[in-house]
Formats: C-alpha cells, structure tokens, sequence
C-alpha cells in the first residue's frame, strides 16, 4: 500500500485535565491517527523553549511522529487549554493567549513540505493571530495542485471570524463541521437558513469544494460531493471523552479519500475510528490493530 504524506498544521499544545494532562491539539491528534493507519505522519507548528515544549518533542517522538517541522520559540511558553469534561462526555475549553503556535514562522523549511505533502489539514483556532495565520495561508497556498486540503473548522470561543472562514473555504478542497458548527458558519457567511444538506451543498458550490463533512457526534455523520450524499448513523460506543474523536474522524477521511474510496466507505471508516477515540481517554490512545484494521479494510459499498 502506497504511503501518502499528510501533515497537520497548526495549534499543538497540553490539554490540562483537572487530574492530568495530555497532548492535544487538532493538527497533533490529525497525524497520530493518520499514522496509524499507515502514511507518514508529520506536525507543522510551533512551541516553547521550555519544560513543557520538551514534552511536547518526547511524547511526539513516542507516538513515531515526525517532529522536523516543530519550531521552538524562545520568547513564547507552549500552548495549553484548560478542559473540562461535562458528564456526556463533551469537552469545554479554556484557551491561553499569546501561545508559541500564535507565532508559526513561515521558512524554507515550511516551504519545501509545502511542496511534497499530499494531504494538508488545517483549521480556524490556528489563525487567530495575523503571523499564525498569514504562514498557514502561505502554507496550503504552496501545496501542489494534487495535494488534498482539508479545511477542518474547528470553532473555539471567538477565535475565528467571517474573513478567516470565507478565506480559508476558498483554499480547501474539503470542508469538515461538526453540526454545532454549520449554523454559526452559514450565520458568518450570509448563508441563507436551510437545513444541513443544504447548507452543505451550498458551501460545496459556493466555494467550489470536492467535499462536505458535517459530523453529528455520536449520531454519526453526513458526506457531500457533487454527485451524490451519503448519510452515516454513527457507532454507538460507551464514552469516555469525545477529545480528538472528531480529529480521528478527520484523518480517517482523509486516508480513504487520497485512496479514492466512495462516500459510503469514507462515512463508515471516519465514523468507527472517531468512535474508538471518544471510547478511550485521550485523544493519542496506544494503537488498537482491530479497530485499525477495520477502519483501513473498510469495502466499498
């Protein structure tokens, strides 16, 4: 099987449970997932010349994810988000402010994996501040013409805003909300009030897009491309929490669609990885080879 090189880009931080933390950050938790099932898996982004930026680099390493793109700042702490996990599993986050990732530098180095990924994801949280978010436009904007990008939305307090949402469609070839999401995002676009299928389709044709991905939680989730729709029920799982579930949906996506897997069989494999995720704590769990396995042998249907 032929392994594609997808990166993710953007915020890498500590989640700070009240009892423990651990590695987080959508681009982080992206590439994990996407390693195990089988590409090179590597992390674009940028933390502290501390105690906690070393952690970072060890836990990285432990997960056999590439850390060459990792800038460190001396100037800037690591990032860390404060969560909090409600009895139903879903997470609430506190975010700090002026985090190393808010300063991502565009380099020669940033430019040549521009040029050699085949797959890019990125999000909104990322582009918070003018440097982070003028380096990742630079970034997905250098990527090859093949290249899959992938535009996962990723609303966080109020860091984000139309421009950022309106600009970041344009660069993407899909476009990953979860359900919560599409109604703030239509509302930020001048959107008109419809349902998700059709909200869907008109931010496929409006910006041209290959792909909508609406997720529904433990409900599953809904595909959109030009032709056709594919609506999956989910996997009804005992939660633990749902950090990173969504991310593992992403990457699972992401790796059946550089395969060229039809909607059903992107639908399914997305939605058994984000339900092995929410089923485990944490969002980087030691690998499963059974529910890898599934989720890579997944047949069209």
């Amino acid at each position: 099987m032929r392994k594609f090189t997808i990166a993710g880009l953007g915020e890498v931080l500590w989640d700070v449970f009240p009892t423990h933390k651990q590695l987080g950050g959508a681009p982080a938790n992206f590439a994990y997932i996407s390693s195990l099932l089988g590409d090179e898996a590597l992390v674009a982004s940028r933390i502290g010349a501390d105690d906690l930026g070393d952690e970072v680099v060890g836990r990285l390493r432990s997960l056999g994810i590439d850390i060459t793109y990792l800038q460190r700042d001396a100037e800037h702490a690591t990032g860390t988000v404060k969560v909090e996990v409600a009895g139903d599993g879903q997470p609430r986050f506190e975010i700090t402010q002026a985090a190393a990732w808010d300063f991502l530098e565009w380099t020669p180095a940033l430019q040549e994996l521009a040029g050699r990924v085949d797959a890019v994801c990125f999000g909104s949280l990322a582009q918070r501040t003018k440097q982070s978010r003028e380096t990742i436009n630079r970034f997905v904007t250098a990527t090859r013409e093949s290249a899959v990008r992938v535009f996962d939305v990723n609303l966080r307090q109020s860091y984000y805003s139309a421009e950022i949402l309106g600009a970041s469609a344009e660069k993407a070839d899909i476009l990953k909300l979860n359900e919560d999401e599409v109604p703030v995002v239509m509302q930020s676009l001048a959107a008109p009030k419809v349902d998700q299928l059709h909200a869907a389709q008109w931010l496929l044709q409006r910006f041209e897009l290959k792909l909508v991905c609406v997720t529904r939680g433990g409900s599953g989730s809904l595909l959109v491309n030009r032709n056709a729709h594919d609506e999956h029920p989910g996997y009804r799982v005992t939660v633990a929490d749902t950090v990173g579930a969504g991310d593992a949906f992403t990457a699972t996506l992401v790796h059946h669609y550089l395969r060229g897997s039809n909607l059903a069989t992107m639908n399914d494999a997305a939605n058994r990885m984000g339900a092995w995720i929410a089923s485990v704590p944490g969002a980087t769990p030691a690998a499963d080879p059974v529910q890898i396995e599934k989720a890579r042998a997944t047949v069209d249907g």
